[in-house]
């Protein structure tokens, strides 16, 4: 089986010893944010690739299933530095990204100074998205995507690294706005947050309603995390799970030939889609101690990489079908 290495040559070695330090490291964040989130493995599994992969993810889910609190315990124990922006309809840009102030010296001259917005941290939390208007939704869009801000012409670089997450109420949609597809495409993976299990919402009972309650501690640092993703993306790909990120997203795009893309998808994955699962299936291996990723790597993570990025067909809805039945068939047609 071929392998599509990266572009610098790595020494097996030392890429074994960096992995082995990442795995100890990846396993005591795990054991942290576990102390205080209860159940939800694939959810915590889910994002925190999606932060291994260097990107951004939308967490959606009902009232009261700890999405606050998730991304909390991740600012606090990956050592990041973690700011919270409750997203309202009156939320205006400047909110987020800051403004320009005038001010005036003794002698009376003026001068205008930028002062940031809470847009300058490692990790922001932008709560309940939809609620902000599409003018303030956009403020973010540049942010995502280059790292950086312009405000009256000047750019500003954000702190390193950079993460979003934001999180959604798919229920209540009374005053909420859709997210333009040019930003649902800017996260690498939207991630479901379900109900409990039956155990874990007994862990959550007996922890939370008592007279002391579990805070997480810091593991790592912000540094220790850019290190991590740089391996990551230093790791090799067998030629054979590069081959299955192309099938499967290109079959996933409407004129694609075969019956499920002509029929029930209205529009589709574009390149960004293949680029997070290259690098989300990475970093799936290396959470799953492995140097390498599988095809397995790639099922597991279609769902949450495509499905924000797709759209099915007045028909296919109209029998009832959702966007996870259609990536489910796909993968199954095409890996």
């Amino acid at each position: 089986m071929s392998v599509i290495k990266p572009e610098v040559s790595v020494d097996p070695k030392e890429m074994v010893a960096e992995a082995e330090k990442a795995l100890a490291d990846i396993a005591s964040v795990k054991a942290g944010i576990g102390k205080v989130i209860f159940g939800q493995e694939s959810v915590i599994e889910r994002t925190l690739v999606a932060l291994l992969a260097g990107g951004h993810a939308l967490l959606v889910g009902v009232p009261g299933l700890a999405k606050t609190k998730l991304v909390e315990t991740l600012g606090t124990v990956l050592g990041l530095d973690e700011r919270r922006i409750q997203f309202t309809p009156d939320l205006m840009p400047s909110d987020i990204l800051g403004s320009e102030i005038m001010e005036q010296d003794e002698h009376g001259k003026r001068t205008f100074r930028y002062v940031k917005g809470p847009v300058f941290a490692q990790l922001l939390m932008a709560d309940e998205i939809n609620r902000a208007s599409p003018r303030t939704q956009s403020a973010l869009l540049q942010a995502m995507q280059e790292y950086h801000v312009t405000i009256a012409g000047e750019r500003y670089d954000l702190p390193q690294p950079f993460h979003v997450l934001a999180t959604q109420n798919p229920l209540e949609q009374e005053g909420t706005y859709p997210l333009p597809e040019a930003q649902l495409d800017r996260f690498l993976m939207q991630i479901d947050i379900l109900y409990p299990e039956l155990e874990a919402e007994r862990q959550i009972l007996l922890a939370t309603t008592g007279t002391t309650e579990a805070v997480a501690a810091k593991i790592i640092d912000a540094e220790r995390l850019r290190a991590m993703q740089n391996l990551i993306r230093r790791m090799p790909v067998p030629e054979g799970v590069v081959n299955a990120i192309l099938t499967l997203v290109r079959a996933a795009r409407p004129g694609a030939d075969n019956e499920i893309a002509k029929k029930l998808i209205s529009w589709g994955p574009g390149p960004r889609a293949s680029q997070a699962l290259m690098l989300c299936a990475r970093a799936r291996a290396l959470y799953d101690g492995r140097l390498a990723p599988s095809v397995d790597d790639v099922k597991a993570l279609a769902e949450p990489v495509l499905q924000h990025r797709m759209a099915l067909t007045f028909a296919a809805r109209a029998d009832g079908m959702n966007v996870r039945d259609v990536i489910g068939n796909l993968t199954k047609a095409t890996l």
